[in-house]
């Protein structure tokens, strides 16, 4: 098609200058003392244009000639970027590929190829990202000292231009993993820290915090990342719930006497509060410190709305329950006695109600309770063990030696899990 249009373009320049110059007899004097050159127009025309043509060539010709050193000159820096370029993706190909070692070496080849130019050393983004690359492989392969340099000239080289902002949030980011996988808490925290407002909210540095304040042991400090990072949809709905459990757990266990405690509580979030589980700790933590009346007030809210509850809720009231029914009081029977009829599929109910009734002195109701549960394999094995032991006790105490020796016989039978295993 572009072959047609040339040719109808070329067909109407010969038609128009054969119509224009066909008939021309008008003629050009030339002088040039002492002599006179005489052409036709059309040739003068003629000429005046390879004239033109020519000269337009020999300019043309002369400036590519004086350009040829430049063009080199861009066609080695060219060549050196190409290079660089390489070096740098296939740094970034080994790392990720685990070749450490050789990722290092790529990277410092990225950087060594751009300081040979001076161009090419205009791109601050380009060497704090090589530099970020030696700096991680580093740390994959345990050296601490040459990663910090790394990490310092890439910082360095992202304080060069704003356009590299981004390397430099990256490399405090980075700096907080490498502290936190050498379980330096204070240095994750400190360089978090120095992070814009903007950066420090990121799901990224939010894990990093919370991973921290785990290792530095500020429970409550970390269950307050943990809602942060559960706001921004960062786990699970499943997960959120049993990390923010743990850590309201883990934050309940570090008090030390019932004033530590309640403070502890009063600093947790109203939902955590709320939730059955958290009080169900803080009701068995209370106990340990020798509560156990504090312990059923905190209990007995949740106790009063048993039925609107899950099943594992109730589960982990019942054996808070029991861990704090010495000294209960007659005001909770109807509570006691109402629970497992209405849910009569869930052991821990009828034992922590067997074991109050136990604390109560009420020995055979408690019996009724305690017998058919003792046996339930879906009832925890502490709890089994416990209700034998009450069985038993109860048995020495109406002095029949057989019934006690059997309820002491099936508790040493029972097999509580190594603290270990559990952890595994």
């Amino acid at each position: 098609m572009r072959g047609i249009v040339w040719l109808l373009v070329v067909a109407v320049i010969a038609v128009v200058t054969a119509a224009v110059m066909g008939r021309s007899s008008d003629l050009v004097s030339i002088y040039w003392s002492p002599w006179r050159i005489d052409l036709s127009l059309n040739l003068f025309l003629l000429l005046w244009g390879a004239i033109v043509l020519a000269t337009v060539m020999l300019v043309h010709a002369a400036l590519t000639l004086a350009g040829l050193p430049g063009r080199a000159r861009a066609w080695r820096l060219d060549q050196r970027d190409r290079k660089a370029q390489t070096a740098l993706r296939e740094a970034m190909v080994l790392y990720w590929a685990g070749r450490y070692t050789r990722a290092h070496g790529a990277a410092s080849h990225a950087v060594k190829l751009q300081k040979e130019s001076s161009d090419l050393t205009q791109d601050p983004e380009f060497t704090a990202l090589a530099e970020l690359l030696a700096a991680s492989s580093l740390h994959r392969l345990q050296d601490r000292s040459r990663r910090d340099e790394a990490l310092a000239r890439a910082r360095q080289a992202a304080s060069r231009s704003p356009r590299a902002r981004h390397a430099d949030e990256a490399a405090c980011l980075l700096a907080t993993e490498w502290a936190v996988d050498d379980r330096q808490a204070e240095t994750a925290l400190t360089r978090l820290g120095e992070l814009p407002p903007g950066v420090a909210r990121r799901t990224q540095a939010l894990r990093l915090r919370l991973q921290a304040t785990r290792i530095a042991r500020q429970p409550l400090e970390a269950l307050r990342t943990a809602r942060l990072l559960a706001k921004h949809q960062a786990f699970s709905a499943v997960a959120a719930q049993g990390l923010l459990r743990s850590l309201a757990a883990e934050a309940l266990d570090s008090a030390r006497d019932l004033e530590q405690l309640e403070r502890i509580w009063r600093e947790l979030d109203a939902a955590d509060r709320r939730d059955a589980h958290v009080a169900a700790h803080a009701a068995t933590r209370l106990g340990a410190l020798g509560h156990a009346a504090i312990a059923r007030l905190w209990l007995r809210p949740f106790w009063d709305r048993l039925d609107k509850l899950d099943a594992d809720a109730r589960e982990a009231l019942a054996l808070a329950l029991a861990q704090v029914s010495e000294g209960l009081t007659p005001d909770w029977l109807p509570l006691l006695e109402r629970a497992p009829l209405s849910h009569p599929r869930e052991p821990a109910l009828a034992y922590a109600v067997g074991r109050a009734l136990a604390a109560l002195q009420l020995w055979g109701k408690a019996r009724q309770w305690l017998e058919p549960v003792a046996d339930d394999e879906a009832l925890a094995p502490g709890a089994r063990r416990e209700a034998w032991l009450l069985l038993a006790a109860m048995a020495e105490h109406d002095r029949d030696e057989t019934r006690a020796a059997h309820a002491l016989r099936q508790a040493a039978h029972i097999s509580l899990p190594s603290p270990m295993l559990s952890v595994l």
